[in-house]
């Protein structure tokens, strides 16, 4: 990618006559500039997952780049829809920033590449959810009283695993089974948990290190030790199975996915409705079953 034209020149295509600027020098200050945009209100994480995208796609990186180029990018990608779907969320996230007001660069909305891209399609998958047996299995099975708090919080509260690895003592509140954590965003936000949870909580506070810290152990290895459970019990363990299984378990108890949304934490109703989607099959099937018993 050689330098970029200027600004407010009528002979470059897609960019408009307001005032004159200057676009970056090569696609890596447009990468660069575009991440730099996000950092407020997203997590390490998220902005980890745009660049690590962008750099895969350096090819596709540019105020020159058409809509057919993304598209021929896309097919030519050797992973699964679901991972082209995730090319494309990044690069139409970085697309929309860059023919926007925001970025600076006075470029043309309607030339924005993006809009003439398809998404791939991604087949919507019935996502299951941890039962109440399987979970009771999966603290029985864990291997101190530290990773039982930690499992049976994570299904009573649906947080998320930097939440959850970087609750602080002081940040409970005992007499309403609440507890203040720093939500996606940098946003605090509060989850609730059971009387099963509070008990082991109390069990494992007793044993743990004096420290302002309610874990001796990093988010890392709350992951390690998930996935060492899953593998030992064959059941799905992870942070996101039992935001799942939160979700689901409120679902069937009646609540709004409105409720659901604002109890665990999620900005909109749009995750909360794919994973409470297997909800209506669970049932439908269970009463089928019940319907043809011989």
């Amino acid at each position: 990618m050689g330098s970029s034209p200027t600004l407010g020149t009528s002979n470059n295509p897609g960019i408009s006559n307001n005032t004159p600027q200057y676009l970056p020098e090569n696609g890596k200050q447009l990468v660069s500039n575009f991440l730099k945009s996000r950092r407020e209100g997203l997590s390490t994480n998220t902005i980890d997952f745009y660049d690590g995208y962008l750099r895969l796609s350096n090819s596709v990186i540019g105020v020159h780049i058409t809509g057919q180029d993304i598209a021929r990018f896309l097919d030519n990608l050797e992973c699964s829809n679901g991972g082209k779907h995730a090319y494309y969320r990044v690069l139409r996230a970085f697309y929309n920033w860059v023919y926007s007001r925001k970025s600076g660069y006075n470029l043309n909305p309607q030339d924005n590449p993006i809009l003439a891209v398809d998404a791939p399609k991604v087949g919507k998958r019935v996502l299951p959810s941890l039962t109440p047996e399987q979970l009771d299995l999966l603290i029985d099975q864990a291997e101190c009283s530290r990773d039982k708090a930690i499992i049976s919080l994570f299904a009573d509260s649906g947080l998320r695993l930097s939440e959850l690895a970087n609750i602080n003592r002081h940040n409970i509140d005992w007499q309403n089974r609440l507890i203040k954590v720093i939500c996606k965003g940098n946003k605090e936000g509060y989850a609730p948990f059971g009387s099963k949870t509070q008990k082991l909580l109390s069990e494992w506070l007793t044993q743990c290190p004096t420290s302002d810290k309610l874990w001796d152990i990093s988010e890392w290895g709350i992951a390690w030790m998930l996935r060492k459970l899953a593998n030992k019990t064959g059941l799905p363990c992870n942070a996101h199975s039992f935001r799942r299984g939160f979700a689901c378990h409120l679902h069937k108890k009646g609540l709004s996915t409105l409720s659901i949304m604002n109890l665990g934490r999620w900005s909109s109703l749009d995750m909360v409705t794919r994973y409470t989607r297997s909800i209506t099959f669970d049932d439908c099937l269970e009463l089928y079953k019940q319907a043809n018993k011989s």
